[in-house]
């Protein structure tokens, strides 16, 4: 018989794993308290319960481009690569029920005068540090991963307005396209959407008008209108 209260009281093999565990799944918890602490109080957080991707849970199927002959090496291969793209972007555009805008229509829009009376509207659907950086003048803003923060002074423009015109950085529009996808959820017929798919990247390198700064600055950068 064992009277040493000390090898008596030694813990087993199962208690230190057991505690090692329970240790686990509280430093776990804490873990996840401090994140959605953090989430809370950041600006950008994230609104646990909303879709960010409206239209993502339907999959879009593109009508696949026709097939192109090979292309050989150099210049011509470029070419070949960059028509594609488009060609995907614009299936992508139509499965989305979307229209495409070029930068000459944007151009002449902001000579409209229908364009003061917002009768057809800018949005850029981007962050709020890429539209302080510059926008196109006189363009609302809408960050479709903050919409709450835009829509309440945006929507109302929106609904009156004969045209939208959606922009982004440009590439494949993914901010553009969800932008325009949380109008349409909002309730604007998608027949007043328009993707300007060259988005601040083509308009800059054109040299036109950027806008710094909050809506209507007059802050401007670039001599071109």
């Amino acid at each position: 018989m064992n009277n040493d209260p000390i090898q008596a009281a030694k813990p087993g093999p199962r208690s230190g794993a057991g505690r090692v565990v329970r240790e686990a799944c509280l430093v776990a918890a804490v873990g996840i308290i401090l994140s959605l602490a953090a989430n809370w109080l950041s600006p950008r957080g994230l609104e646990l319960t909303r879709n960010y991707f409206p239209g993502a849970a339907r999959p879009l199927t593109p009508t696949p481009p026709p097939k192109a002959a090979p292309a050989t090496p150099g210049a011509g291969s470029s070419r070949t690569n960059q028509a594609t793209a488009a060609d995907l972007l614009a299936a992508r555009l139509q499965a989305s029920g979307l229209q495409r805008i070029e930068r000459t229509q944007v151009e002449k829009i902001l000579k409209d005068p229908r364009y003061e009376q917002d009768l057809v509207v800018l949005v850029d659907g981007r962050a709020d540090r890429e539209y302080q950086a510059g926008h196109i003048p006189g363009a609302h803003q809408i960050d479709h991963y903050r919409p709450a923060a835009y829509l309440a002074e945006a929507l109302p423009i929106c609904q009156t307005a004969e045209q939208i015109v959606v922009y982004c950085n440009g590439g494949d529009c993914e901010d553009g396209i969800f932008t325009a996808l949380t109008l349409s959820e909002a309730g604007i017929p998608k027949e007043k959407l328009f993707i300007y798919t060259g988005g601040m990247t083509e308009w800059a390198a054109a040299g036109l008008s950027v806008e710094i700064g909050a809506r209507q600055s007059g802050q401007l950068r670039n001599g071109r209108p």
